[in-house]
């Protein structure tokens, strides 16, 4: 069986011009690389939709092959104006300093296979591996391909570990099938026998069969053909016509597709876009899913807004430009029999004992139709009966072991709080295994929707277990933060930051909004995990001394002020000494405060889709976070490593980057606030003192690399040398 899940969106796309998409390619683990129309690469990660990295070229210049991505030397490979090949990394910000070679051929397609080089495939239908074009980019190129012979499709496997590209080309309205292996270099070409019935080809893709290789091919009659290659490619008989065999004919389609795509998901279930997938429904855009081995459809979406007959597979999901953007539909494929096709699976033995926990997928179908779905969770029978070993009670035993005990999620539907935990606890008690996340997740999706709906249902005790698991996040379960906020649940939403690694922006600036707006009075009376924020709080007691005041000079801070340094400072300036970091400062907000700041500053964001979201913070509630942040930068200082002891504490790195944010998102109103003025002139004066102490080290740099070029005398005797730098 096969099933389609909620799609979304991995990123939108401008209609005409460069807004279209060329080509989707895996790249690093999480993350695909999309090639748009002409101009644009861009790295998105999966799971939180976010741009990682993105190029442009030039306005004269046009992407001519999409972007690959090479995981043996982590760089990106493209090609632009046919001939000139780009190799660059996520670090070159600028593809003009990238990497170029210009070759002596048109390219076709660069194909990537697991843990292999790069091939090169050229439009006259020469292979050669992407390190040998680097190393002879001019070198001459045979034409394999006769005069007017077009490339149509190609994709590159691996067989018996050595790679093979496959590409068909078209002439005149045949197409043949060629197949190069390069190691050792060996190629063979193969007529397609095309029927007057079959209509012509749309489409092709490669079968995912492990004994041999196979192509399949979807024609505009609507019937999807196999064409098996032979294994025995040594025959000198130069032109052999290959027969395909009908694999699938999808209803509703007599010579009426026009665009559609057609991909294998697995050794019988293949995927396709832009065909009605039944004689009563004419609604061409849409995907389906299909059982090559029995002929029936699995599942399939309606695509209102329209495709552009484009489709690609990674890591379980489907990657498909719908209307005005770029559209992920994850799915998942089982293997089937017979009887699981028709609904006549039986049903496995009572005498064999079922995995715990076992999911009741039946009733989870039928979840809003019947209104009482279980999820069936095995019982240690040692908890609940005591067990002897006596022979006549053997086949007792063994009979209760069998027998799992269901939790009912109409309990969780309508019982009361003490009901729901006994529910819960009972589910916990017992070791997850298999779909413990989906069971998990459904149950809280199911207490937050009452919490929603019912004011006066809050079951705060059983949201925390469920959060405890760590098998929740946002994805799975978007509303838990919104109740959690309704309900000015500290402690929850606490534990939600913690946990989830896929809140988006907004929601993060408005968890954000509510801990600054929160008193102080209020939070005494709620529970927070402090966790280590007492450990860098207990500083203020121990390092302010009434009376005791010492300059600290540690990791380019300084208590002294830029002018106070300089010769060329006024002297009332001087005398004045109107500013200065106070290492001994009191922390602006209290340790629960704090400890709740802290989960926010080691959220994970993108700084594009946080700066809208952090515009609404009041002024006053920058001004608080500000200094919080302020005093944090300020506490690190005083440690050798700038790291504060203990966990969940953040970096140097974070604090200034929200530091920085903050200043971006409202520099203008901070400057019209006359009560902002002494702290941002505190940061400005700071920065320079950081540019002074960085200026200071470039002027010993030479120096510095000297030392490496000096060899100690070894005299066998210990010793202590002392180099002194002028």
């Amino acid at each position: 069986m096969a099933r389609l899940y909620e799609e979304f969106t991995l990123c939108g796309l401008q209609a005409g011009g460069d807004g279209g998409v060329r080509a989707v390619e895996p790249a690093r683990t999480g993350c695909v690389l999309v090639t748009r129309e002409e101009r644009t690469v861009t790295v998105y990660k999966v799971s939180d939709q976010k741009p990682l990295g993105s190029w442009t070229v030039k306005q004269t210049q046009k992407i001519s092959c999409p972007a690959v991505y090479n995981d043996q030397t982590g760089e990106y490979v493209a090609v632009h104006d046919h001939k000139v090949l780009w190799i660059w990394k996520d670090d070159d910000a600028n593809l003009e300093k990238a990497f170029k070679a210009t070759l002596t051929a048109d390219v076709y397609r660069i194909h990537t296979l697991p843990k292999a080089e790069p091939l090169v495939l050229f439009e006259r239908g020469s292979v050669r591996r992407l390190d040998d074009l680097l190393s002879a980019p001019q070198q001459e190129l045979e034409n394999v391909l006769s005069k007017d012979e077009v490339i149509r499709w190609s994709a590159g496997l691996l067989e018996a570990g050595s790679p093979l590209i496959l590409f068909v080309t078209e002439k005149d309205g045949i197409f043949q099938l060629y197949t190069q292996k390069l190691n050792p270099n060996v190629q063979h070409g193969y007529k397609l026998d095309l029927g007057d019935e079959m209509g012509y080809p749309l489409s092709f893709a490669l079968s995912l069969e492990k004994e041999c290789t196979a192509l399949m091919c979807l024609y505009s009659t609507g019937c999807v053909y196999k064409i098996q290659l032979p294994s025995n490619r040594d025959s000198a008989e130069e032109e052999w016509v290959l027969p395909q065999t009908l694999l699938l004919k999808l209803p509703g389609c007599v010579d009426s597709l026009i665009s559609a795509a057609l991909l294998a998901l697995d050794e019988i279930h293949i995927a396709v876009l832009g065909a009605p997938q039944s004689h009563q429904c004419a609604v061409k855009d849409s995907l389906s899913i299909w059982n090559t081995r029995f002929q029936t459809l699995q599942t399939w979406k309606e695509l209102p807004e329209g495709t552009s007959g484009q489709l690609w597979c990674y890591n379980g999901k489907l990657f498909i430009p719908h209307g005005k953007a770029l559209t992920v539909i994850p799915f998942t494929c089982e293997t089937s029999s017979l009887a699981a096709v028709l609904g006549k699976l039986k049903q496995p033995s009572a005498t064999v004992k079922p995995l715990s926990p076992v999911m009741n997928w039946n009733a989870m179908l039928q979840d809003q139709q019947t209104g009482e779905p279980q999820l069936a969770v095995t019982i240690n029978p040692a908890e609940s009966t005591p067990s002897r070993n006596l022979r006549s009670r053997k086949r007792q035993n063994v009979s209760t072991q069998s027998q799992p005990r269901a939790l009912d999620l109409t309990e969780i539907k309508t019982g009361t709080n003490e009901k729901i935990d006994e529910q819960l606890t009972l589910l916990l008690s017992n070791p997850l295994e298999t779909n413990a996340q989906l069971m998990i997740a459904q149950i809280a999706t199911i207490l937050v929707s009452r919490c929603m709906a019912q004011n006066k249902f809050y079951p705060q005790s059983v949201l925390v277990k469920l959060l405890q698991t760590r098998a929740l996040s946002y994805s799975l379960c978007p509303d838990v933060i919104a109740v959690a906020l309704d309900k000015a649940d500290y402690y929850l939403l606490q534990l939600c930051l913690q946990q989830f690694p896929d809140i988006p922006e907004s929601v993060l600036c408005a968890c954000l909004k509510f801990f600054l707006s929160a008193s102080e009075a209020d939070l005494e009376k709620v529970i927070v995990d402090l966790g280590s924020v007492a450990s860098y709080m207990e500083l203020d007691q121990s390092s302010s001394k009434p009376g005791q005041n010492m300059e600290i000079v540690e990791n380019g801070f300084s208590s002294i002020p830029v002018e106070e340094e300089s010769s060329d400072a006024p002297a009332e300036k001087q005398a004045q000494g109107s500013w200065e970091f106070d290492v001994n400062s009191v922390c602006p907000v209290g340790p629960k405060k704090a400890a709740l700041l802290n989960e926010i500053l080691l959220a994970s964001y993108s700084e594009t889709f946080l700066l809208p979201p952090l515009k609404d913070l009041s002024a006053p509630q920058v001004m608080l976070f500000l200094q919080y942040l302020q005093y944090l930068y300020l506490k690190q200082c005083q440690t050798v490593n700038t790291v504060l002891p203990g966990d969940r504490i953040p970096t140097v790195s974070q604090v200034l980057d929200w530091i920085n944010l903050l200043l971006d998102a409202h520099f203008m109103v901070l400057v019209m606030m006359s009560e902002a003025h002494g702290l941002l002139d505190h940061f400005n004066r700071f920065i320079r003192s950081q540019v002074r102490f960085y200026s200071e080290l470039n002027k010993i740099e030479g120096s510095l690399q000297k030392l490496h070029q000096l060899q100690p005398q070894n005299d066998g005797l210990y010793s202590i040398e002392v180099i002194e730098i002028f």
